[in-house]
């Protein structure tokens, strides 16, 4: 019992120095976080989805764009998903039936054009950056549109399955519209060097 006291003892003293004494590529982190996400609409939201790539985005916009936007892929697709099953089980009758259907359709056009927007983020090039930023925004609007196209089919309908189908909806459109914010960021600082982090 005493050699377990004095392991709980090292644990909490160690615990309170690393509290106080944070390192400093956990605050450099954190900034790097925070200065890229002060762009977004959503900073908190973006800061939480976006802290674990502090260490390698640094002060990159680029890296940062690319982060969002595979984020964005992450959370689409497990609302995709989602929406899906939903279609698939039937448990929706009428209106909101119409609604999931469309919802689906919506979802799979906005995986389509994260995808792409993606692709090209990968390979930004300094003589087409103005093109390619287009496109990318292009894709990002649509992407926004796709999602509150889904949400409106389901405007004015109650129920816990519409409640949790929107929220699950608006949090891939607030997390979309951070990306883009990250994305605009990026079309104003122009393309980096091939030197820069």
């Amino acid at each position: 019992m005493e050699y377990f006291n004095k392991i709980v003892v090292i644990f909490v003293l160690l615990s309170w120095l690393t509290h106080l004494h944070p390192s400093s590529a956990g605050s450099n982190g954190d900034r790097y976080v925070r200065d890229a996400c002060s762009v977004t609409q959503y900073p908190d939201l973006c800061i939480h989805s976006l802290a674990s790539f502090s260490n390698t985005a640094k002060q990159s916009p680029s890296k940062w764009a690319r982060a969002g936007v595979s984020v964005t892929i992450s959370e689409a697709k497990k609302v995709a998903q989602y929406l899906m099953n939903l279609k698939k089980r039937r448990s929706m009758r009428g209106r909101n039936r119409v609604a999931i259907s469309d919802c689906v359709e919506c979802f799979l056009d906005t995986v389509d054009n994260l995808h792409k927007s993606l692709g090209v983020l990968r390979e930004l090039n300094g003589q087409t950056f103005n093109t390619q930023m287009g496109d990318v925004t292009t894709w990002l609007s649509a992407t926004l549109t796709d999602e509150d196209t889904c949400l409106e089919g389901f405007d004015g309908q109650k129920g816990e399955q519409v409640q949790l189908l929107q929220n699950r909806v608006s949090n891939v459109t607030y997390i979309t519209s951070n990306a883009l914010a990250l994305v605009n960021k990026l079309a104003t600082t122009g393309p980096e060097s091939p030197t820069d982090p």
